[in-house]
């Protein structure tokens, strides 16, 4: 995996992937950003949120589980020192369909918490306690 990081200015920069998406990261303008993308951590959280959010998706969508809609909304609290690394960072997923099943939707968030998510486990085994919920919504 690769990825490519141009300063552009200020505090902006663009990022791109080894498979060819760009993305623009940026600062606030009390650090010599323009607010134009997200910050750096944020791309981190982010980063996470789709991570954890692709697994719980193919897994159910391989227990053939009915679902119309996934939504991962993460909170992040934030060491008040420098390094000012995530200490916590809780996901809750509200997951729709027509008859999800409770079993099959924590089945799956588990998996990714603790088998198949390398955003999550990374973080995790760096200190970061994780924390996961979900919300089923018949729809």
């Amino acid at each position: 995996m690769k990825a490519n990081i141009k300063w552009t200015e200020g505090r902006q920069f663009v990022a791109e992937s080894g498979s060819g998406h760009s993305v623009v990261i940026d600062g606030p303008p009390d650090h010599g950003g323009r607010n134009t993308g997200p910050r750096p951590m944020e791309m981190m959280l982010m980063g996470l949120g789709a991570c954890t959010s692709f697994d719980v998706l193919e897994i159910l969508e391989k227990s053939r589980a009915p679902v119309s809609d996934c939504v991962a909304t993460l909170e992040a609290e934030r060491a008040d020192t420098v390094p000012s690394v995530f200490t916590r960072i809780h996901v809750h997923f509200t997951v729709s369909g027509r008859g999800l099943k409770e079993a099959q939707v924590k089945r799956a968030v588990e998996l990714s918490a603790e088998k198949y998510c390398s955003a999550s486990i990374m973080l995790g085994k760096g200190g970061v306690e994780i924390s996961h919920s979900f919300t089923i919504i018949e729809a």
